[in-house]
């Protein structure tokens, strides 16, 4: 085994010791480790990539505890996070956090550098018209699967044209289109290149015609990230 494997195990050995549940005072200690140096929420503190998407609507990083508490002061309502509601110590903190301060939590689950399945896509759409307002959706940088998502707020939700909503991509937000996440910006690309055929909704699009499968592999075949 080489070098470099070899630390990379002992890493990601090192990482999975610290991503505990909540169940004791040390596992909590640990998952504090765990959510400032491993999930970065130590960057975080000082860094919100908070944004309004639209009225009442607004986009951000993975929030602190004390930023819950800042938002929640500000009027939030509810909380839409995009990482999905595995067992890690950066979601149970979070589901803590939010149950403690009576903020209404939405789970949805993307993916920043692969195309979503439709029925995430889908299910992320009707929680934008189910929850609460006002709301914060957020995923970890809030760079890329926040800026899709924000997007697709826009297109289907406000009915905005795509040359907006495609500026929830962007530079201003970290995203970088020209890594491997460059293949949100692919997604919308190729719903906008369907609907120079014939119109079609963005929701539709997704429900009947979007394979995410072979969107990916069409990505992979024609563009080389740079990381």
């Amino acid at each position: 085994m080489s070098l470099f494997k070899r630390i990379s195990n002992w890493e990601r050995a090192l990482r999975a010791s610290y991503n505990t549940d909540l169940s004791t005072p040390e596992n909590r200690r640990r998952a504090h480790i765990y959510n400032m140096w491993f999930d970065h929420a130590v960057l975080r503190k000082f860094w919100t990539n908070f944004f309004q998407v639209a009225p009442r609507v607004y986009r951000s990083n993975q929030p602190t505890h004390e930023r819950f508490e800042r938002l929640k002061a500000q009027g939030v309502r509810s909380v839409l996070n995009l990482r999905g509601a595995a067992g890690a110590a950066h979601y149970l903190v979070e589901e803590e956090s939010c149950r403690d301060l009576g903020l209404t939590l939405v789970n949805c689950s993307l993916q920043a550098r692969d195309a979503a399945p439709p029925e995430n896509i889908l299910a992320l759409i009707r929680a934008f018209r189910e929850i609460e307002k006002p709301f914060v959706m957020h995923c970890k940088s809030g760079a890329d699967r926040a800026g899709f998502a924000s997007a697709i707020y826009l297109l289907v939700i406000e009915g905005r044209p795509m040359a907006e909503a495609r500026k929830m991509l962007g530079v201003k937000y970290l995203h970088l289109k020209w890594s491997r996440t460059g293949i949100l910006d692919y997604i919308l690309d190729q719903y906008e290149a369907r609907t120079a055929q014939s119109p079609i909704g963005f929701e539709e699009w997704i429900a009947t015609e979007y394979d995410n499968a072979a969107l990916q592999a069409a990505y992979h075949a024609t563009h080389k990230p740079l990381f």
